[in-house]
């Protein structure tokens, strides 16, 4: 089994020593990669390829070398091709014919071979001889050169000819490692994912940093995103996940921040732990999946604002990207469902969020802010390496939910204040509460512990996320209303 391996374009055009650079960390990134599923394969270095040769013919193990060759950034394309002594150009019209003969069968086609080495021949004359050749003896619908169905590829290198079986396109990009490292802040959505496999794909060794707002639960999900994007498309180079706990900086913003400017805020405390995660970390830029106009915080205005608060780069990879096209990235990687499932956490938006931020009213709401909090959310963060996240047990509390109250039950209603103002919960039979989630986890220890509380939110969202937390604390006494 055979594969030639093509290098990304931009890579070609390198100078010397920084293309052989290139070259080198790919060389090694796809060793890393392919040894674990089949010990025998080698790795040769050419000018223009790499060729990735394997002494086992096994279907399933080649499946699995096409998929890493898939996902492995700096690759254009790869053939998976049949090597064979050349002899004479009908000899080699018979091997192609052997390969392809079933599968031209009502198809048009055409044969492009590339020549390289002394031959009394031509390039053109050999896909001649060898198209005519097919043309005659098999049941295609003839010869087009110009819209075929099928391209027939062929290499000949001097008395070596290569006969292609399939061609596979790459990622292209970058080999990962090749350039700098980047920590991108991923909250599990569909921009922040697909901002991450951007950088990958262009070489940049990605570490993930997540801001928990929901618990264990919203953790699980970031962890697997994360993971899955490492180990299909970064797993060559290790890198760190990051978890900071930023449910206390929320409350503290909910409590003490003006409505309007908490969206700006909020993202100018992220950027501010993130800077200091890429600091800790040797790393000179963060990552966010920001695009212009998307949500209010993300006007141009208001990004100035924000990015103004660090001299940290903060590189936006979908900056100018519209989510329809996002969303289709995302299909194509994989992460579609994962993004899909992850939860939108109510009462973190302004009501009525600003769209052009001035610095200096920012700044005045900022000094109602306590740093300290901000500090032991950087202090309390727990950075693991990415592959051990696979070791830990990455399972959720089941939460029981209730689409109508129970006797005897207590109903939290656990929506920002705001929130519940617009849209309060009416119930005669029951008992309510009202405890922002964002108090919640402080004031669950000091209920009656002889109740069962049902926790409440529009979505469901909120309030089956801390169920799930509280649970995981070993509180029993809590299920989740949500009504039908």
């Amino acid at each position: 089994m055979k594969f030639i391996v093509k290098f990304f374009p931009e890579i070609t055009i390198k100078s010397k020593p920084v293309r052989k650079q290139f070259v080198r960390q790919l060389r090694n990134n796809l060793k890393a990669l392919l040894r674990p599923i089949d010990d025998s394969i080698e790795i040769q270095s050419e000018w223009d390829k790499l060729v990735v040769v394997s002494q086992t013919n096994n279907e399933s193990i080649s499946r699995q070398l096409v998929e890493v060759l898939s996902c492995t950034p700096g690759i254009a394309h790869f053939l998976d091709v049949l090597e064979f002594p050349f002899e004479d150009m009908h000899d080699a019209y018979e091997k192609t014919r052997q390969l392809w003969a079933e599968r031209l069968e009502g198809k048009t086609f055409v044969v492009r071979c590339k020549r390289v080495g002394k031959h009394d021949f031509s390039s053109h004359e050999l896909e001649q001889y060898i198209g005519g050749g097919l043309n005659q003896n098999t049941n295609c619908a003839g010869v087009d050169l110009h819209n075929p169905e099928i391209t027939v590829r062929l290499e000949l290198r001097d008395k070596q000819l290569f006969v292609v079986n399939r061609r596979h396109e790459g990622l292209g990009g970058f080999p990962l490692g090749s350039l700098d490292s980047v920590v991108s802040l991923i909250s599990g959505g569909f921009d922040s994912t697909v901002s991450s496999y951007l950088t990958m794909k262009r070489g940049l060794r990605t570490h993930f940093c997540f801001f928990n707002l929901g618990g264990r639960d919203h953790e699980i999900g970031v962890k697997e995103i994360a993971l899955y994007l490492w180990m299909k498309y970064g797993a060559s180079s290790r890198v760190k996940f990051i978890s900071v706990p930023f449910e206390p900086v929320v409350a503290e913003i909910l409590q003490n921040v003006n409505d309007s400017q908490m969206g700006v805020v909020l993202k100018r405390m992220m950027l501010r732990a993130g800077a200091e995660v890429a600091k800790t970390l040797n790393v000179n830029a963060l990552v966010t999946g920001e695009a212009v106009a998307q949500v209010s915080s993300q006007t141009l205005t208001n990004l100035t604002v924000i990015d103004s608060v660090i001299d940290t780069l903060v590189l936006r990879p979908l900056i100018t990207s519209d989510k329809e096209d996002i969303i289709r990235i995302s299909r194509q990687i994989g992460t579609e469902e994962f993004a899909a499932a992850m939860p939108e956490y109510c009462g973190v938006i302004s009501v009525k969020p600003t769209t052009r931020a001035k610095p200096e009213k920012i700044i005045f709401e900022e000094e109602k802010f306590d740093f300290s909090i901000l500090d032991k959310a950087l202090k309390d963060a727990k950075y693991i390496n990415i592959d051990e996240i696979a070791d830990e047990n990455l399972t959720r509390q089941d939460v029981e939910i209730l689409n109508v109250p129970i006797q005897n039950g207590v109903i939290i209603d656990v929506r920002h204040p705001a929130e519940e103002e617009r849209k309060p919960l009416k119930l005669t039979s029951v008992t309510v509460q009202k405890i922002p989630f964002y108090n919640l986890h402080n004031q669950f220890a000091e209920l009656d512990k002889s109740k069962v509380y049902l926790l409440y939110c529009d979505k469901g969202v909120m309030s089956r996320l801390h169920a799930s937390h509280l649970l995981e604390q070993g509180y029993e006494n809590v299920k989740v209303y949500r009504p039908g």
